[in-house]
């Protein structure tokens, strides 16, 4: 609750700067309360989150619009498929609507990554991993040598298929920190493991790129 007392005292703290300046330019002024009556509203759907029903349009589209970007990734990062991952997301999102009477706000997130991660071990247990992911793309910048260029293209070449070879919780955890720059918290809570667990991932991880690619 502190760090939404903190939030709103800063905004009505904006609004009074915005008065003082610009008083007397009232559609302007409107403009502003409109767009922090949106970041209020945005607020107050998490400061009352246990009376939040997931059936309601508004909660499911913000449940929505805060979770399947993350939730797409981290798909993606166990599969390397993006269309895979794109189906699933939106089938997990179909079943929280189908279950939205059973499913409190407070576990609407972790019931989507328990539905995802299901949805990809049924579909994936067995398809070998292919890890294409565009945050590692090469640089296109044309100041560099075409020496360079090339020597830049084979470390990424090897880098992906470096971190495609990892076990599929190592790789997971690994580019949820490294691309999505994810805590250690923020992990455990979307895989559903301990810190612990994660920082062992991860240190798992950088001793096998290590080993293969030098720091990294």
């Amino acid at each position: 609750m502190g760090q939404y007392r903190d939030i709103i005292g800063a905004a009505i703290s904006r609004l009074y700067v915005y008065i003082t300046v610009i008083k007397g330019n009232t559609l302007l002024l409107y403009l502003i309360f409109l767009n922090l009556t949106a970041k209020f509203s945005c607020i107050f759907v998490y400061m009352n989150s246990e009376t939040q029903s997931v059936c309601k349009e508004e909660t499911y589209e913000f449940l929505f619009n805060a979770h399947a970007k993350t939730l797409h990734n981290f798909v993606y990062y166990k599969c390397g498929d993006t269309q895979q991952a794109e189906d699933i997301v939106q089938e997990a999102f179909i079943k929280l609507w189908d279950n939205c009477a059973k499913v409190i706000f407070g576990k609407a997130k972790s019931y989507l990554f328990t539905v995802a991660r299901n949805l990809f071990y049924n579909e994936a247990a067995h398809k070998k991993i292919v890890l294409e992911h565009q945050a590692l793309s090469v640089n296109d910048s044309t100041n560099e040598t075409p020496e360079f260029l090339l020597e830049e293209k084979e470390f990424m070449k090897k880098l992906k298929a470096v971190i495609a070879s990892l076990p599929e919780k190592q790789r997971e955890v690994f580019l949820l920190s490294r691309i999505d720059k994810k805590k250690y918290a923020e992990i455990s809570e979307i895989v559903g493991i301990s810190v612990k667990a994660v920082e062992k991932r991860m240190s798992q991880a950088l001793v096998t790129l290590r080993e293969q690619l030098g720091d990294i």
